[in-house]
């Protein structure tokens, strides 16, 4: 990395603010090393680095948290490979204010058991959902001859939101934090 890039502070965008709160959790080295990837377009390694360090670290993990990194994985294709590992990160208490949001991510044989077909062939796999009012975020995968499709082909919240799907996981995931009435 460059001194300049080093120089110009972090980023400001959403997901850099994401990358900047999660790889703050890490110690000094890490923390630069998985920003460093961040800012020379390794976000795969970044990640990986990410979830490595919080394991090696012993740093744990609110579901709100969690769910913002299952986001992030998801959005650099590296939901599936994370997976095991991100579950492996110790659980922490909800942090902030009992009225906060709180998402979580859902445990692979919950989602199985809530995946349904759609008429229209779409297959929807349960991912997040609000601890506070119970909307799910799920996954709208192809059904394929081998299975479902690796990669999503958008995202719907909870059953009233069929006709809406969003194409990114972080618009969709940001609209789970702001649907939550309570």
């Amino acid at each position: 990395m460059s001194e300049a890039d080093r120089d110009r502070g972090p980023d400001r965008d959403p997901e850099g603010v994401a990358w900047d709160r999660l790889a703050g959790l890490l110690p000094g080295p890490a923390a630069g090393a998985v920003r460093d990837c961040r800012l020379t377009g390794e976000q795969e390694a970044g990640l990986r680095l990410l979830v490595d360090g919080l394991l090696e670290h012993g740093v744990a993990l609110d579901g709100t948290t969690r769910a913002e990194l299952s986001v992030l994985t998801e959005s650099w294709g590296e939901r599936e490979a994370l997976a095991g590992p991100l579950a492996q990160v110790a659980e922490a208490p909800a942090a902030g204010a009992p009225a906060q949001v709180r998402v979580r991510v859902l445990d692979e044989d919950t989602a199985a058991a809530g995946t349904r077909e759609r008429a229209d062939g779409l297959v929807l796999v349960p991912w997040l959902v609000c601890t506070r009012c119970d909307e799910v975020l799920s996954r709208v995968h192809r059904r394929e001859p081998w299975g479902l499709s690796f990669l999503a082909e958008g995202y719907v919240i909870g059953a009233r939101a069929r006709t809406r799907t969003w194409d990114e996981a972080p618009a969709a995931y940001e609209q789970l934090l702001n649907v939550c009435p309570l």
